[in-house]
C-alpha cells in the first residue's frame, strides 16, 4: 500500500488475530507510526489469550486513553490464568462499569471453580441483561451445578434461543432427559442449534430410539445434526443403520466420511472401513490426517498394516509426525522391528512421542542397549522425556539386568527432569532391582512408595522377584498384602501359586487355588498369534482345535523338540498353572 492509515494498520492486526498469528500482528503493531486505541486493545486482547500477560499490561500502561474492552480483555485475561486478585485489582480501578465487565468476573470466578464468588457478584450486578443470566446458568452447569442452574433459568425475566439451548444441552449432560424433554416442547422458538443438541444428547444417553424420532422431525438437518444421528449409531454398533443415515445424506464432507471409516474400524470391521476409504477416493474426496489415522490404527495384520502404510506414502503424508508414530508402535507390535526404526529414522520432524515410540519398540523387544542409545539422540536434539518416555526406558534397563542405569534413570526423574515418579516407574525399578537378586533394595523402594503410587503392579514386581529367587517366607506376606489390596489380581494369584508350588509346598499351592476358585478368579489361557497370506491363526493353551494340529505337533516332536534338549533347554513344569 503506498499509504497507511488507521483503519488499514487496525484491519491488518485484526485479520492476524483472528487466524492467531499474534506474531504476525505484533509486527504490524510495532511498525504503527502511531498507534490507537483500537489497535492497542485488540493486542491486549490477543496478548490475554495466549497467556501473555506482561505484554498485555505493558500496552494496557501505555495508552492514553482506555476503552471497555481494553479493561474486560485484560481482566478477562488475569482470571483465565488464575491472577485472581490480579483481576479484581483491574476491576475496581474501573472508572465505569458495565454489564459485560461484571459478566467477565462472574465467568472469571466460575472458570475457576469458585461459584461462591462469582454468585456473590452476580447478585451484586446492578443490572442484569440477558447475556448476564445466561451467563450464570451456563456456570454453573460447567461446574456441575444442574440444580442450582435449573433454578436459575426458570427465575430468567426473559429468554432467548440461546438461553434454552444452554439449559437443555446441561440437562442431557447431566442425564435429565424428562427435564431436557420438557423443555424442548415449551420452547417458544427453535433453530437448528436446539434439534441437533436433542438428538446428540439423547444419543449420548443411549435412548437411540428418541433421538431417531427427533431427527426425523426436523426441519432442517445441518451436517452436524446427520453427523450426531450417525455417530449415536455407530457408539451402539448399529452400523447397518449408520450407512443407511450416511447413503440419505444430501451433501458429504470430509468429516462424515471420516466418521463412517472410524465406525467400521471401531467396530472392528477393518475390511469395510478399507472399501469406504476406496469409496471416498472415489467420490473425488481427498482424505485427511483423521483420515489416515483411523485407517492405520485399525489395523490388525502386517499385509493390512504395510497396505495401509503404502497409502500413508501415496496421499503424501509420509512425513506427518502423529501418523508416522503410530506406524512406529503399529510396526513393533507387529513384530516388525526393522520396519518401525526405518519410519522413525525417515521422519523429519520427531517429537516426544516419537522418540518414546522407538525406545520403547526396542525395550519390547528386548534391545535395551539400543533404546538408550536413541535416549542419547533424544537428549541431544533437545526434546525433554516425559513419563512414559522413563517407563520405556526402565523397561529396557529392566531386561537386559542394567541395575546401575536403571536407578541412575530413575533418580533423574525427579531430579533433573522435575517429573513425579508414577507407580509404573516404581514398579519398574522393584524389577530391575528384583531380578538382579536384590530383594531388599527393591523392598526398600517399595517402602518409599507414597500411598497414591504405591498399586497392584508394584507389589506384583516384588512378589515376582522374590519367586525368582526363591524367598518364600517374603514372597508369602507379599502376596497377602496384594491379595488384600487387590483381591481379583489373577498376577498376584499366579505368582504366590508358582512361589510355592517351585518350592514344593503343595499345601500352602492348594489354599492359594482354593481361593482362587471361591473369588471366582480365572487365569485366562495364553495364546499366540501369528498371520500368513493375510489369514490369522490362533494357538490357545491347552487346545488342539486347529485344523493342522496334528501336522505341527509332528514338526515339533521331530525337529524342534531335539534341538532343544540338544541345547540343554527343558521345560520348567513346576512353575505352571492351569
Amino acid at each position: 500500500m503506498p499509504q497507511r492509515d488507521d483503519v488499514s494498520y487496525n484491519s491488518m492486526i485484526a485479520v492476524y488475530l483472528k487466524n492467531k498469528d499474534l506474531v504476525g500482528a505484533e509486527a504490524v503493531f510495532k511498525a504503527m507510526p502511531q498507534r490507537n486505541v483500537v489497535a492497542e486493545s485488540a493486542m491486549i486482547d490477543g496478548y490475554a489469550k495466549v497467556g501473555r500477560l506482561d505484554d498485555a499490561r505493558k500496552v494496557f500502561d501505555s495508552m492514553s486513553q482506555r476503552n471497555a474492552f481494553s479493561w474486560t480483555s485484560l481482566i478477562s485475561g488475569y482470571f483465565s490464568c488464575g491472577r485472581i486478585e490480579e483481576a479484581l485489582h483491574l476491576f475496581d480501578q474501573m472508572p465505569e462499569r458495565s454489564v459485560v465487565s461484571w459478566t467477565t468476573v462472574v465467568l472469571g470466578f466460575a472458570h475457576n471453580g469458585m461459584m461462591d464468588h462469582a454468585w456473590r457478584f452476580f447478585d451484586l450486578m446492578p443490572e442484569k441483561n440477558i447475556i448476564a443470566w445466561t451467563a450464570m446458568v451456563k456456570a454453573y452447569l460447567d461446574n456441575g451445578c444442574f440444580s442450582e442452574a435449573y433454578k436459575l433459568f426458570l427465575e430468567m425475566p426473559e429468554r432467548n434461543v440461546r438461553s434454552w439451548n444452554i439449559m437443555i444441552s446441561g440437562c442431557l449432560r447431566a442425564n435429565r432427559v424428562n427435564e431436557a424433554i420438557g423443555l424442548f416442547e415449551s420452547m417458544p422458538d427453535r433453530n437448528h442449534v436446539s434439534w441437533t443438541a436433542m438428538v446428540s444428547g439423547l444419543a449420548q444417553n443411549k435412548m437411540i430410539g428418541i433421538a431417531r424420532k427427533y431427527f426425523d422431525l426436523m426441519p432442517y438437518k445441518d451436517m452436524a445434526a446427520w453427523t450426531a444421528m450417525i455417530t449415536a449409531c455407530i457408539d451402539e454398533g448399529l452400523m447397518d443403520e449408520a450407512r443407511d443415515l450416511f447413503n440419505l445424506m444430501p451433501e458429504k464432507n470430509v468429516g462424515s466420511w471420516n466418521t463412517m471409516i472410524d465406525g467400521y474400524a471401531r467396530n472392528g470391521d477393518i475390511g469395510e472401513a478399507l472399501r469406504m476409504f476406496v469409496l471416498m477416493l472415489r467420490s473425488c474426496f481427498r482424505p485427511n490426517e483423521t483420515t489416515m489415522t483411523s485407517i492405520v490404527t485399525s489395523c490388525d495384520g502386517m499385509v493390512e498394516l504395510m497396505q495401509a502404510h503404502a497409502m500413508v506414502i501415496q496421499l503424501g503424508f509420509e512425513h506427518n509426525t502423529w501418523l508416522t508414530n503410530a506406524l512406529i508402535t503399529l510396526y513393533s507390535r507387529s513384530g516388525d522391528l526393522c520396519s518401525a526404526r526405518l519410519v522413525f529414522e525417515l521422519l523429519k520432524s520427531k517429537d516426544v512421542v516419537s522418540w518414546t515410540a522407538m525406545i520403547v519398540a526396542y525395550s519390547n523387544h528386548g534391545h535395551g542397549h539400543h533404546a538408550l542409545q536413541v535416549f542419547a539422540r533424544m537428549l541431544i536434539s533437545g526434546i525433554k522425556p516425559d513419563e512414559v518416555t522413563f517407563v520405556g526406558l526402565l523397561s529396557a534397563c529392566s531386561h537386559v539386568g542394567l541395575v546401575n542405569q536403571g536407578r541412575r534413570l530413575f533418580d533423574s526423574i525427579k531430579g533433573i527432569y522435575d517429573l513425579n515418579p508414577k507407580a509404573e516407574h516404581y514398579s519398574c525399578l522393584v524389577d530391575i532391582l528384583g531380578r538382579a537378586g536384590l530383594v531388599d533394595e527393591a523392598m526398600d523402594v517399595v517402602s518409599t512408595i507414597p500411598p497414591s503410587e504405591r498399586d497392584e503392579a508394584v507389589l506384583v514386581a516384588l512378589l515376582g522377584a522374590c519367586r525368582l529367587h526363591g524367598d518364600v517366607e517374603i514372597a508369602s506376606s507379599i502376596g497377602e498384602k496384594l491379595l488384600e489390596l487387590e483381591p481379583a489380581s489373577l498376577g498376584g494369584y499366579v505368582l504366590l501359586a508358582n512361589t510355592y508350588a517351585a518350592e514344593g509346598q503343595w499345601d500352602e499351592f492348594a489354599l492359594v487355588r482354593k481361593r482362587m476358585r471361591e473369588r471366582k478368579v480365572k487365569k485366562i489361557p495364553g495364546y499366540s498369534q501369528i498371520q500368513i497370506k493375510g489369514k490369522n491363526h490362533v494357538f490357545v493353551v491347552g487346545e488342539r482345535y486347529h485344523p493342522q494340529i496334528e501336522e505341527i505337533y509332528g514338526l515339533l516332536q521331530q525337529n524342534l523338540q531335539p534341538l532343544m534338549r540338544e541345547m540343554g533347554s527343558t521345560p520348567e513344569n513346576s512353575l505352571i498353572i492351569d
